[in-house]
């Protein structure tokens, strides 16, 4: 992994907050940060290419990566000789993977899934269980979620591993500072306390729990990819059951005054009377989300219907049927394409962005969309060339909002490396 993202990190671009003051013991955690982050975003380097990266004096250098060294998140690597120099190599530091890993939970529509990245970014653990959330309710739903993530930290202990923290993602307004799930139609949640409700689930040696939006968390994990190319402006249309949006505009995360930024979803932007869960009718996701895809595709009864199939297995089928060329799956893409459009073309429109990227099942059957949105959004949107708007396919496949929980879970650790170590020790 080599997000780029210019020194920051995740958590400062999902929570941007006040500058504090700082005394020496804060100058330490913020320049084992900056190594850490340097070491992440650049590859290995010698303890003087470091110097030079950061303008740190040599001497502090090497007392950083030794405390690093020490602490687990780094170790030695080949051997490299500093650049304009002659004489004996120095030796390259890397970050060590093994021991520090982050995971990002996901309770959708259909499904409940989990993902774990080591401090490398390197996938460890992945699962994805069929569940019918909005019938199960919310405590049969945390049951689930709460056996998933217990399970996936036992599986890093048993191989010398530890969870540093674990982000919790549902659909709808979910409220930070609470961990409370605020609205969520499409699950039928309102005002539910997930984080405390997972927590108490976990017991008390739990590591650190948040909550955030599903789609937010998409839009981290493809800005950290993104960032790669100096792309600053982002949107990310998430294709699953509702359709929300996470919008990066200059580098940083747009939460909105009450953290509803993004709700695309039910805006009124393609006939439709189909009722929406919301309890309203014309919403946008009824005519490009999953629900709409089926409903054109296939009829009750079939296996693409049954949420107790894994989703990937489901999309498979309805793309094998695409690609046989069965005129009823191609007119349900041709359909899901032209009301698609629309959004995106008013997304790029007000938003301007770099890029939009499109998540879920638009990726999936990217083949049988993408050209066709492209073009009606360059018909539709005002400025020259869609303004430089580029409309491409997620490359996380449906695992692009647990990747930006576990990434966000794991930025604590770049943020502060200190306490990481700390709790390594205990």
């Amino acid at each position: 992994m080599k997000p780029a993202l210019h020194g920051t990190g995740v958590r400062r671009l999902a929570m941007a907050g006040p500058a504090v003051a700082r005394d020496r013991s804060s100058s330490r955690r913020a320049n084992l940060g900056m190594v850490l982050r340097l070491l992440r975003d650049e590859g290995p380097r010698s303890r003087a290419r470091i110097a030079e990266d950061t303008g740190l004096p040599k001497a502090t250098v090497s007392n950083l990566t030794a405390e690093l060294l020490e602490g687990g998140l780094i170790r030695e690597g080949e051997a490299e000789r500093d650049r304009g120099t002659v004489g004996r190599p120095g030796q390259a530091v890397e970050i060590d993977g093994g021991g520090v890993h982050g995971i990002g939970a996901e309770i959708n529509v259909d499904y409940v899934g989990l993902l774990a990245l080591n401090l490398k970014g390197e996938v460890t653990a992945e699962r994805r269980i069929p569940f019918d959330v909005r019938a199960a309710g919310p405590d049969a739903t945390l049951d689930t979620t709460a056996q998933l993530v217990a399970e996936g930290i036992e599986a890093l202990h048993r191989t010398g591993g530890r969870a540093v923290g674990v982000t919790l993602a549902t659909p709808g307004a979910v409220d930070l500072a609470s961990g409370t799930v605020a609205y969520a139609s499409n699950i039928g949640w309102r005002d539910v306390p997930a984080v405390a409700a997972l927590r108490e689930r976990l017991g008390p040696g739990a590591p650190p729990l948040h909550l955030e939006n599903d789609a937010k968390l998409g839009a981290l994990a493809e800005y950290v990819l993104a960032s790669a190319a100096d792309v600053r402006d982002l949107v990310f249309v998430t294709g699953q059951t509702g359709v929300g949006v996470g919008i990066i505009a200059g580098g940083q995360l747009v939460r909105g005054a009450g953290g509803y930024a993004g709700e695309v979803g039910h805006l009124p932007l393609v006939p439709s009377e189909q009722q929406c869960a919301c309890g309203r009718r014309g919403c946008w996701e009824n005519t490009v989300g999953r629900g709409a895809l089926l409903r054109y595709a296939a009829d009750p009864g079939d296996l693409v219907w049954d949420p107790l199939v894994d989703l990937e297995r489901r999309l498979a089928e309805l793309r094998g049927r695409a690609q046989a060329g069965d005129p009823r799956t191609l007119e349900a893409l041709r359909r899901i394409a032209d009301n698609l459009a629309p959004g995106v073309a008013l997304l790029a429109d007000i938003l301007n962005p770099r890029l939009v990227v499109l998540g879920g099942h638009f990726a999936f059957f990217g083949e049988f969309l993408l050209d066709r949105v492209t073009a009606q959004v360059h018909e539709r949107v005002m400025a020259p060339d869609a303004g430089g708007c580029e409309i491409v396919l997620s490359s996380t496949g449906l695992a692009g909002t647990v990747r930006g929980g576990a990434l966000l879970a794991l930025d604590a650790v770049y943020q502060d490396p200190v306490r990481a170590m700390a709790a390594a020790d205990r």
